[in-house]
């Protein structure tokens, strides 16, 4: 049976419509072509059938077929039926067919296949369907909902963005310095010698704290009643003002007449916080009292006890639970009365080699016998392993009873490695250190060290963020720049100057200086502003400047020579030719052809620094491009 003939008979059975799948592939079939050969028909075009035509034969001679001589010349199988398999392609595609019902006196019939590329035909509403929801009132008030929901939401969040740039805290300008780092320190005698007349002069100086020791005997007694009516009075002669009292501590050792003492000599349990041996006549080793050429050792009836110090004074180990208890107590007493900071003293002897070995000879000490102290290098009973921890957790005793109070040290560390904690990366145990001998390098009139390295090299040793105590006490005495240079120059650098009132640099420099002082302490580029160090035609400077900051910033020259030195940093470190004086010593003008005036602005290619002076100038930073 032919297409046709199949047409019209389905045609005959349901003239109205009828669906298809188009999964049969239309072949014709033709019984004389050889089985060899396969034929393949394609659909060019279709023509409106003959408005006469007689039968349905007739009127398929209006549809032109191309007989394919090659299945896969041209791909029209693969544009009807899909890429893939002849299965998949039968499977994929499910589209309708439609006849239609046409002419019945002739029969013919119209044949809808559906959507033959594939694409699904646009079934959107028709603007005829849209317009009777256009006045509908539920439809009406749902865009009016929509419209001023979206309206109230956009200025809920125009409202919410003000709001939140209004009550945004603004960027918080960096926390001013403690107080124990803004200003300067007056250092004192002891405790039992202070007036009420220290207030003054600690008042020249500006001070922030006044430092007070207390003698070793009394470290461990604070709470005898006239140990502490003693340091009552202190911090009484000091109410009135802002200085704060800090006290130096001997805590590393205790007299025989000490509570401690007596108790390890009652109970052997007691003896751990002293380095006691049991031994038989012979000494422990061969270590040797500071500074004298006889044993440390004491003999106590079978055993022995350290004593490194005076006769009658025994080593405590500063790491035992009994010391730090008794040595903690004495630190929060201290605080209860008012004292706000501490400086310990003998810090290095604090630990010994639990091994109790014998000292090594030195070799630097020719000339020394062998029954003195400097004839050893004294490894084994200074700077210990973990010293910086044991500091630091009385550190942690102090800041647990007053955030504002300090530990620090009264003595040059000498070895900064030993103070570092064992597991913080580099930091210190202490507040505060004091180490090298930059202050006294600087007042030296004889030295031929290069100032810019030593003073890197200091700040290097203690980790290039830590404050340091610039011991006014250590300038000679017969130093040839004055006082007021010296005091200047090491002011303005990180750290805190502790001037002792009995020093050349509190007699010899005039309060105004101090007062001066004071004020570039305060200032934003000081305290938190990086330092810079420079060097040239053997004068020495650094700057104190703000990164990102409106502060001006500080440049600070010394000349330590004898004679004047023209300055010339400006070429080689990107600073501005021209800066305003701010302050300079008070012999800056003294000899000098071309008096300098405050506040006014000096080329620095011209300026020659007069010698063993100081000046100050403030500038505006050059913006690197």
């Amino acid at each position: 049976m032919n297409l046709f003939s199949r047409l019209k008979h389905i045609g005959t059975a349901n003239k109205s419509s009828g669906t298809l799948p188009v999964t049969v592939a239309v072949v014709a079939q033709n019984q004389e072509a050889s089985l060899e050969s396969a034929e393949v028909y394609k659909v060019i075009k279709e023509e409106k059938l003959p408005a006469h035509s007689q039968n349905i034969e007739q009127a398929a001679l209006s549809v032109e077929m191309v007989k394919e001589e090659n299945f896969a010349a041209d791909g029209a199988d693969e544009e009807m039926l899909g890429a893939g398999t002849a299965d998949e392609k039968l499977t994929e595609r499910r589209d309708e067919v439609k006849f239609i019902k046409g002419d019945q006196q002739n029969g013919d019939a119209k044949i809808d296949i559906g959507n033959l590329n594939g694409k699904p035909a646009f079934t959107g509403m028709s603007k005829e369907e849209l317009m009777k929801y256009a006045n509908d009132p539920f439809w009406v008030r749902l865009r009016w909902v929509f419209f001023v929901s979206f309206w109230v939401i956009w200025v809920g969040m125009l409202v919410g963005a003000i709001m939140i740039i209004i009550g945004a805290p603004k960027c918080a300008a960096p926390e001013p310095l403690p107080w124990y780092k803004r200003g300067l320190h007056a250092k004192f005698g002891s405790v039992a010698d202070a007036k009420p007349q220290d207030l003054q002069a600690a008042q020249k100086l500006f001070a922030s704290g006044a430092i007070y020791e207390l003698p070793a005997a009394q470290t461990y007694d604070v709470k005898k009643a006239d140990v502490e009516a003693q340091i009552k009075q202190l911090v009484d002669f000091y109410k009135s003002s802002d200085v704060k009292i800090v006290l130096d501590l001997t805590p590393n050792y205790v007299t025989n007449n000490s509570q401690l003492f007596i108790d390890a000599l009652a109970n052997a349990d007691s003896r751990a916080a002293f380095v006691w041996v049991d031994a038989g006549s012979e000494l422990p080793n061969n270590w040797k009292k500071v500074g004298g050429n006889s044993s440390a050792w004491i003999k106590q009836e079978n055993s022995y006890v350290l004593s490194q110090f005076e006769e009658g004074n025994y080593d405590l180990k500063m790491n035992s639970t009994l010391v730090r208890k008794e040595f903690g107590d004495v630190l929060r007493h201290l605080l209860g009365l008012g004292v706000h900071g501490f400086r310990l003293k003998n810090t290095k002897f604090y630990l010994v080699n639990d091994n109790l070995a014998d000292e090594e000879i030195s070799h630097t000490t020719t000339q020394l016998n062998m029954v003195d102290y400097g004839f050893y290098t004294h490894t084994q009973t200074t700077f210990q392993n973990g010293l910086g921890d044991v500091l630091y957790d009385y550190l942690g005793m102090v800041k647990n009873v007053s955030a504002d109070a300090f530990l620090s040290v009264a003595e040059d560390i000498i070895r900064p490695e030993a103070y570092v904690l064992s597991q913080s990366g580099g930091a210190l145990g202490i507040d505060l250190p004091m180490y090298g001998e930059f202050v006294r390098t600087l007042s030296s009139s004889k030295t031929n060290k290069k100032l810019q390295q030593q003073l890197q090299q200091t700040l290097m040793d203690t980790g290039n963020t830590s404050w340091l105590q610039w011991n006014f006490g250590d300038v000679y005495v017969d130093t040839t720049s004055h006082p007021s240079a010296l005091a200047l120059f090491m002011s303005l650098l990180p750290g805190v100057p502790v001037v002792p009132v009995d020093s050349i640099e509190y007699v010899n420099v005039k309060e105004e200086t101090y007062s001066q002082i004071q004020q570039m302490r305060l200032s934003p580029s000081y305290m938190h502003g990086e330092l810079n160090i420079f060097e040239a035609n053997q004068l020495i400077a650094y700057s104190r400047q703000r990164i990102k900051s409106g502060s001006p910033g500080y440049f600070v020259i010394f000349n330590p020579t004898d004679s004047p030195q023209l300055s010339n940093f400006t070429a080689a470190n990107n600073l501005p030719e021209k800066m305003t004086v701010s302050y300079f010593s008070e012999n800056f003008n003294d000899g000098n052809a071309t008096n300098i005036l405050y506040s006014s602005k000096v080329d620095l290619n011209e300026l020659k620094v007069s010698p063993h002076s100081t000046i100050v100038f403030t500038y505006v930073p050059v913006k690197s491009e």
